[in-house]
């Protein structure tokens, strides 16, 4: 069955429709990642967009039950330039089509991925539809400009009610904006006893569970629509040890003075460099973000830059001035990725084990 891509700029791309089919609308997005699909499609960031990887083979390998990082995938769309029909290893469960079709994704093949990434890189992420319809493109482009982009991600994929990871170790509230399941294995491995709550859990409510730090988790969209969380975060500074990650580590900057904006094209793909200001050290990083805290923007904050973004010079890690707070714009727990910057969940259980880490309320 043949699909249609059409882009807000008028751009018009068709190719094979595999997966479900259908119709839909999301930010068109690129991953650079050579592997790792079965991660992207699972990672609650991607929330509300159509994926574009730019390997040109997906799905070669399969997928299983052990790669998911969340409980569905919440892409609205995926986007290759070819895709592996019949997968080939010892883990493989099922194909990606039929995965696909099985959660109602639509994927397309065959289209012009190294064109389109360039326009995006060119004029930034745009608006898109993809669609499996017979329909002329004029109706396509009708319902593409009378349909909004989500705002409430957040809450379409953060966890519904409190569950925990038991264990003896310091206790770690993992505020859930859309959280990697990675990055629960993380703290569970260092045997911290891992809270889970909701995205908009009160800080008095973080207060009745007597946590040793807290984790504030990546997420979808702009930290921006959801300002009681960054109220929260204000409000549990100087309590707890606090460790963010992503949309963890903007909500992080914005409770403290600092201000975040959208980026062009954002990072997404798992071979992004970064550069630790103290040590001078580069890491391949993980990454999946649209929006930046604005380095200018933490003249007058408690904040200090320790990590840049080596490929454009973005703001790509914080760390309180006073208090037991760090973040960082990238995903140490991989997932896919490399695992260079796993050493800070160290440095977050380290603070949590300290004498003089957590002062409870």
């Amino acid at each position: 069955m043949r699909a249609k891509l059409l882009l807000e700029d008028g751009t018009k791309m068709e190719g094979h429709s595999y997966g479900a089919e259908g119709e839909q609308v999301g930010e068109v997005v690129f991953n650079t990642g050579m592997t790792g699909y079965q991660e992207v499609l699972t990672d609650p960031s991607y929330c509300g967009q159509i994926v574009t990887m730019t390997y040109p083979l997906i799905g070669n390998y399969g997928l299983n039950r052990h790669d998911l990082e969340s409980r569905s995938p919440f892409v609205n769309g995926f986007i290759t330039r070819e895709e592996a029909t019949v997968p080939s290893h010892w883990r493989s469960e099922q194909s990606i089509s039929h995965w696909l079709k099985e959660y109602g994704i639509l994927g397309v093949s065959g289209i012009d991925t190294r064109m389109l990434t360039k326009k995006l890189r060119i004029h930034g992420t745009m608006k898109g539809i993809l669609s499996t319809l017979e329909e002329p493109w004029e109706a396509l482009a009708e319902r593409l400009g009378a349909t909004e982009l989500m705002r409430d991600q957040v809450a379409r994929v953060s966890a519904r009610n409190i569950h925990v990871s038991p264990s003896y170790g310091p206790r770690v509230v993992l505020m859930d904006f859309g959280a990697k399941y990675g990055q629960q294995r993380e703290l569970t491995k260092r045997g911290c006893d891992v809270v889970v709550v909701p995205w908009n859990t009160s800080a008095e409510e973080v207060h009745r569970l007597r946590p040793d730090g807290v984790f504030l988790s990546n997420g979808p969209g702009d930290p921006k629509d959801i300002p009681s969380a960054i109220r929260t975060v204000e409000q549990l500074l100087g309590h707890y040890p606090l460790f963010g990650i992503c949309l963890g580590h903007q909500l992080f900057a914005l409770a403290c003075g600092a201000d975040t904006e959208k980026m062009k094209f954002g990072h997404r793909g798992s071979n992004q460099p970064v550069k630790e200001l103290s040590t001078g050290r580069t890491a391949i990083t993980s990454q999946n973000h649209g929006y930046t805290v604005r380095i200018d923007s933490l003249k007058d904050t408690p904040l200090e830059l320790t990590h840049i973004a080596l490929n454009d010079g973005t703001c790509e890690g914080l760390a309180h001035k006073e208090l037991p707070a760090f973040s960082v714009q990238y995903h140490p727990e991989a997932a896919p990725g490399p695992h260079d910057s796993n050493y800070l969940f160290d440095r977050f259980v380290e603070m949590l084990t300290k004498k003089e880490g957590a002062v409870h309320a």
